[in-house]
């Protein structure tokens, strides 16, 4: 998860500090690309997919090793991921607005729901029963990438202020996947609220209430730039491992085509369209639309194939669906958010 990108604060003011996450995403000073094409998208995104394959590569040559894993995520989801959102969101003038934070939060909840729903639906299409799979590949194809991969890109696009929104955005998605998805998955009506006390959400929960305080512009100098340095490698480095973790997957399940060709039409084809209309029609913000053009353009994520493993779901589903959209997403994302920026008339910073 990144943010304000070259001369550009978190928030929406000019800021003389550039930080220095900032400068491994983005060089400083870029012009405003007014007509993008697909070609232009792919060179602004393509450091996330060369990272993902590095961390590929890595596992495959023993590099990277599996017992590397938990602590490595430990790490970066107790202590630089909470300092990167911190840093990005602190000082964000949107995030001072109520109705631009119940929007997104609302609009995270709901189109995962959506997204889960057309999964649902084009599962039972393609014969899939309910507790054979139905039910994993409705949240597996429903749910988008949307932090780990997405963050990055906001960044790369859009700058600081829509990545301060996405972090909201986020809170409605994780409330989604852990209530709906977790009771859909399993079948039950339990809830595992606990799941939602973790590092990067305590992070939000804190950087409103300092915003809201208005206190958020007095955290600066040292303590300010240690928190930035601390975070500076967690979407990096977490980019890696998810490209390790999919080069496990990729050589342990056997493949399906109609689950792969299903998959990767409701994430890349379906849900896109939904997102994107749903920017269009709805009233908001502008960085919430620019949020949502990359949300769009997401592949599969993670989370499904654990709760598929931890409530009695099929994770050869899930596995099979996240490692297909992943593949085809370097294709289809380009042309995903070009054609939503001239759609909603947005202008991203050039690659």
């Amino acid at each position: 998860m990144s943010a304000s990108l070259s001369p550009f604060s978190p928030g929406s003011q000019p800021n003389t500090r550039t930080p220095q996450s900032t400068i491994l995403l983005r060089r400083p000073n870029l012009p405003l690309l007014s007509a993008p094409s697909p070609i232009s998208s792919l060179l602004a995104v393509l450091p996330i997919y060369i990272l993902m394959v590095s961390g590929a590569v890595l596992r495959k040559t023993g590099v990277l090793k599996r017992e590397h894993d938990v602590g490595v995520m430990h790490v970066v989801f107790s202590v630089m991921l909470p300092c990167y959102i911190l840093d990005r969101t602190l000082g964000a003038e949107v995030l001072r607005d109520a109705s631009t934070l119940l929007t997104g939060a609302g609009l995270g909840f709901c189109l995962i729901i959506a997204g889960i729903s057309l999964g649902y639906l084009a599962g039972k299409l393609i014969g899939l029963e309910p507790g054979r799979g139905r039910r994993t590949f409705a949240l597996a194809s429903g749910c988008q990438n949307f932090g780990f991969a997405a963050v990055p890109v906001v960044e790369i696009l859009w700058g600081g202020s829509a990545v301060a929104l996405l972090f909201v955005h986020n809170l409605g998605v994780e409330v989604a996947i852990w209530s709906v998805g977790v009771m859909l998955v399993s079948g039950g009506t339990g809830i595992p609220w606990k799941r939602l006390i973790n590092g990067p959400i305590i992070a939000v929960a804190i950087s409103l209430i300092l915003v809201a305080l208005r206190v958020d512009d007095k955290i600066t100098g040292p303590v300010r730039e240690a928190i930035s340095m601390i975070g500076v490698g967690a979407f990096p480095l977490v980019i890696m491992m998810t490209g390790a973790a999919i080069m496990d997957l990729a050589v342990t399940e056997k493949p399906s085509w109609k689950i792969i060709i299903a998959g990767c039409i409701v994430r890349l084809g379906l849900a896109p369209a939904v997102i994107i209309l749903c920017a269009r029609v709805i009233p908001m913000a502008v960085e919430m639309k620019q949020i949502l053009v990359v949300q769009a353009a997401m592949p599969a994520a993670l989370t499904p194939i654990l709760l598929a493993r931890l409530y009695g779901g099929r994770p050869a589903v899930a596995v099979q669906v996240v490692v297909a959209t992943t593949v085809v997403s370097l294709f289809t994302l380009p042309y995903i958010i070009t054609y939503g920026i001239r759609l909603l008339d947005l202008t991203p910073l050039a690659p």
